[in-house]
C-alpha cells in the first residue's frame, strides 16, 4: 500500500486511526474540546472528594488540639458538682483521684477561655464596623455564656461545644448600647469609645397632605376650534394670510400658533392685536412674534374659564422632586401646561413687580412654602423683611428663620448692612480655604481632612415691599442692595424683592441693572412693563396669578399661571415645621442688626451731639469734610436734595462751626477736620 510503503507499517496505522477518529468526530459533532472536559470530569471529581477529605482531615486536628495558652483563673466557682472522669490513654501510667479531677478543671477552664476570647474577638469586630458609622446604632450584644463542661469532655470530638445552663460568662467591661428603631432621633446617644455625644438633629420634611389635592384638570374649550376660525379670518380680512399649525391649551390662556404665508411680515399681526381682541370678544390678547424656537406667531387668547393651579400639584411634580438644588421654587404652569420651576441659585436675584392685587403676595408665598418642603434648616436661611408687617407675620417662629421677620424699615437697612458684611466675612473664609464659593466650601467642610470646618447654609433674603424701604432710607438700603446683587451670589446669599410699585424711584436703574431676573405681574400701564421689563407685555396680562417670567439667560420672557397657595395651607405647613423643630434665632445677628440701623425719622440721633436738626445733616459734614469745601450746589449734587434744604444745611454747618463764611462766588471754607468729627460722633455714643 502506498501509506505501507511510504511511511511503514507502524506510521500507517496511526495516520488510519488519526482519519477515523477525524470522520467520527465531524459526523457525531463531537470537538476537541468536548473531549477534554469529559476526560477532565473524572479527574475534577477525583480532586473535589480530594480536598473535601483534606479539610475534614484538618477540622478534626484542630478541634482535637484546640488548646490556647490562656492563664487559668485560681477560683473554682463554674466547677461541676459531680466529678469527671479523665479520658482514657491520656498518660502512660494511671492517675490518682485528685490528679484526675486537677486535670478535668484545667481543661475546663481551658476550654471556658477559648469560648470567651472567641467572643470576644466578635464582639470587637462588631465595635470596629460600628465606629466606622457613628450615626448608627447597634443591636445590644448578648451575654456570652460559658459552655457545658460535660458536654465539653463527653461529647463527640468532631461536635462543637455546645452551651449549657451554666452561669452566664459575660464581658463585663462591654460600653453600654442604645436599641432603637429610629438611628436619627434626637437625642444623646454612647458611642463605642464610651464618650456620651449628641445626635444631629433631624428636620422631617412637610408632608404634601398638608396641602389641597389639584382639582379635576380642564377639558379644553368648545370654542376654541370656532375662535381658530375667527381669528384666522380676521386676519384674512386685513389682508393676511396664516394658518393654525398647533393650539396650546394652558390654565388661563390658550396660545394658537399661526404660520405666515410667505411674504406676510410679522409686523403686520402685531399691529393687529386690537382688531383681534374685538372680534374674539376677549378682554385683550397678547401677541408673541416669534415664539422661540418656532417658526410661528403666538396669539394667547384668555380662557372664559380660568384653571386653578394648585401649588401640591407643582411640589408633587417630578420636575420639582428630581431637581437636585435645594433652592428649587414653585412657579406653576406655562401657556401649554407645562409644570413651571425654578431655581433662586442660577438666577441669582428676582425681581418682583406688579400692581396691587395682581399676585405678589401669593407668589412669595410660594416661594417660601417650595424652600421648606425642598429645603432643611440646616442648607437654607432665610431673611425676611416685611414693612407691611401682616404678610410675612406667619412665618414667625420656624426654625429656617435667621431672625423674626423684621418690620421696622429702619432697621430692615440694618439687616441688607449685615447681609453685606456676612457676605464680606464669607469671601474672607473662602478665601483663606483655598475655595471659590459655597459649594467648594461646603464640599471642603464635609471631607475627613477638614473636620474643624463646619457647612454654611445659603441664605436667601426676601422684601415683600421695597417701596416702603425706599422712602424710609433710599440710600442705604440702594446701596446694600447693588453691593448684594453684584456680589453674593459665590457667597451663597440670594436677593428676591417685591414691590407694587414699579417707578424708576423704587425701582432705580442700578437695582434693575445688578438684579437680571425679573417677574412682571398685571401692571397698569406699558410704562411700567418696561420698568420691569425693559419691553411691553405686562399690562396685558390678566392678573390673579398671570405672570411673566423673565430669568436670565431667556431671550423673552414666559408667560406663567403662578400656583395659588392658600392662607390655610401656609399655617398648617408653618405648624408642622413649628412642631417638628424650634426656632433657632441668631443673637449675633439680631445684634447686629439692632447695632446698624438708620435712626428714627426726625429723632436726631446721629447729630453729633445736636439734639435738633435736619437728619441730612451727619451727611453734609461727612461729604464736605471729604470735599475740602462747601457750597449749597455741592450739597444738592452730592445728596440729591432740593436747593432750600441744602441751603439751610450749609447755614446750619456755619452755625456749628463746621464751614465759614459766605465768601461770595467762592466755596465756603471747611474748619472741621475729619478727626476732629469721628470725635465729636464718639463723644456723642458715650
Amino acid at each position: 500500500m502506498p501509506l505501507t510503503s511510504l511511511l511503514g507499517s507502524v506510521g500507517a496505522g496511526i495516520v488510519i486511526v488519526l482519519l477515523i477518529f477525524v470522520f467520527l468526530m465531524i459526523f457525531t459533532g463531537f470537538t476537541l474540546i468536548d473531549l477534554f472536559q469529559t476526560a477532565a470530569k473524572p479527574v475534577k471529581r477525583m480532586e473535589q472528594v480530594y480536598i473535601e477529605k483534606a479539610q475534614e482531615k484538618e477540622e478534626r486536628a484542630a478541634q482535637a488540639s484546640f488548646n490556647i495558652d490562656v492563664p487559668l483563673d485560681k477560683e473554682s466557682k463554674f466547677m461541676p458538682a459531680h466529678p469527671v472522669e479523665a479520658p482514657k490513654g491520656t498518660g502512660a501510667a494511671a492517675m490518682s483521684p485528685e490528679e484526675e479531677q486537677a486535670w478535668a478543671e484545667a481543661e475546663l477552664l481551658k476550654q471556658q477561655a477559648q469560648a470567651t476570647a472567641k467572643k470576644l474577638r466578635e464582639s470587637e469586630q462588631i465595635r470596629e464596623e460600628a465606629n466606622k458609622k457613628p450615626m448608627e446604632l447597634v443591636e445590644e450584644l448578648p451575654p456570652i455564656k460559658a459552655p457545658d463542661p460535660v458536654e465539653i469532655l463527653d461529647g463527640p470530638e468532631e461536635e462543637p461545644a455546645a452551651v449549657s445552663a451554666i452561669p452566664p460568662f459575660a464581658v463585663e467591661d462591654a460600653p453600654p448600647v442604645i436599641q432603637t428603631d429610629s438611628p436619627k432621633e434626637e437625642g444623646f446617644q454612647f458611642d463605642f469609645g464610651g464618650a456620651v455625644t449628641e445626635a444631629p438633629q433631624v428636620h422631617p420634611r412637610p408632608p404634601l397632605s398638608l396641602l389641597k389635592e389639584p382639582g379635576p384638570a380642564r377639558t379644553g374649550d368648545e370654542n376654541e376650534q370656532q375662535n381658530g376660525e375667527i381669528l384666522i379670518e380676521t386676519l384674512k380680512s386685513f389682508g393676511v394670510r396664516a394658518s393654525i399649525i398647533d393650539i396650546a391649551r394652558g390654565p388661563a390662556v390658550t396660545r394658537y400658533e399661526l404660520q405666515p404665508a410667505a411674504g406676510v411680515k410679522i409686523s403686520k399681526i402685531t399691529n393687529l392685536a386690537d382688531d383681534i381682541a374685538l372680534n374674539l370678544a376677549a378682554a385683550g390678547v397678547r401677541i408673541e412674534a416669534p415664539i422661540p424656537g418656532k417658526p410661528a406667531v403666538g396669539i394667547e387668547v384668555p380662557n372664559k374659564n380660568v384653571g386653578l393651579v394648585g401649588i401640591r400639584e407643582i411640589i408633587d411634580s417630578k420636575e420639582f422632586e428630581q431637581s437636585k438644588s435645594k433652592l428649587t421654587v414653585a412657579l406653576g404652569k406655562d401657556v401649554s401646561g407645562n409644570i413651571a420651576v425654578a431655581d433662586i441659585g442660577k438666577m441669582p436675584h428676582m425681581l418682583i413687580a406688579g400692581a396691587t392685587g395682581s399676585g405678589k403676595s401669593v407668589c412669595i408665598n410660594s416661594i417660601i412654602i417650595s424652600l421648606l418642603y425642598k429645603a432643611t434648616p440646616d442648607e437654607v436661611k432665610l431673611l425676611m423683611v416685611d414693612p407691611k408687617v401682616v404678610e410675612l407675620g406667619v412665618y414667625n417662629g420656624i426654625p429656617n428663620l435667621l431672625v423674626p421677620v423684621v418690620t421696622d424699615p429702619r432697621k430692615a437697612a440694618g439687616a441688607l448692612n449685615w447681609a453685606v458684611n456676612e457676605m464680606l466675612n464669607r469671601y474672607k473664609l473662602f478665601a483663606d480655604n483655598g475655595v471659590r464659593d459655597l459649594k467648594g466650601f461646603n464640599k471642603l467642610a464635609n471631607s475627613k481632612e477638614e473636620e474643624a470646618l463646619k457647612p454654611l447654609p445659603e441664605i436667601v433674603i426676601i422684601i415683600d415691599e421695597l417701596a416702603d424701604l425706599m422712602m424710609a432710607a433710599p440710600n442705604e438700603v440702594e446701596d446694600a442692595i447693588c453691593r448684594l446683587a453684584q456680589m453674593a451670589r459665590a457667597a451663597g446669599m440670594h436677593l428676591v424683592i417685591a414691590t407694587q410699585r414699579p417707578s424708576v424711584d423704587v425701582i432705580t436703574g442700578v437695582i434693575k441693572a445688578n438684579i437680571p431676573s425679573r417677574i412682571a405681574f398685571a401692571v397698569s400701564s406699558q410704562v411700567d412693563s418696561r420698568t420691569i421689563l425693559d419691553m411691553g407685555g405686562a399690562e396685558k396680562l390678566l392678573g390673579r396669578g398671570d405672570m411673566l417670567f423673565y430669568p436670565v439667560g431667556m431671550p423673552k420672557p414666559l408667560r406663567v399661571q403662578g400656583c395659588y397657595v392658600s392662607d390655610s395651607e401656609v399655617e398648617r405647613v408653618v405648624a408642622f415645621v413649628k412642631e417638628a423643630q424650634d426656632a433657632d434665632y441668631d443673637e449675633d445677628v439680631m445684634e447686629e442688626i439692632e447695632k446698624q440701623a438708620v435712626a428714627e425719622k426726625g429723632s436726631g440721633g446721629d447729630g453729633g451731639g445736636f439734639s435738633d436738626e435736619d437728619e441730612m445733616l451727619p451727611k453734609a459734614i461727612e461729604c464736605v469734610i471729604e470735599a475740602g469745601q462747601a457750597s449749597t450746589s455741592l450739597l444738592q449734587r452730592r445728596l440729591k436734595l432740593g436747593y432750600a434744604r441744602a441751603a439751610r444745611l450749609v447755614d446750619e454747618m456755619e452755625q456749628r462751626g463746621v464751614v465759614g463764611p459766605f465768601e461770595g462766588s467762592k466755596p465756603r471754607q471747611v474748619l472741621m477736620t475729619r478727626q476732629q468729627w469721628i470725635e465729636m460722633n464718639m463723644q456723642k455714643d458715650e
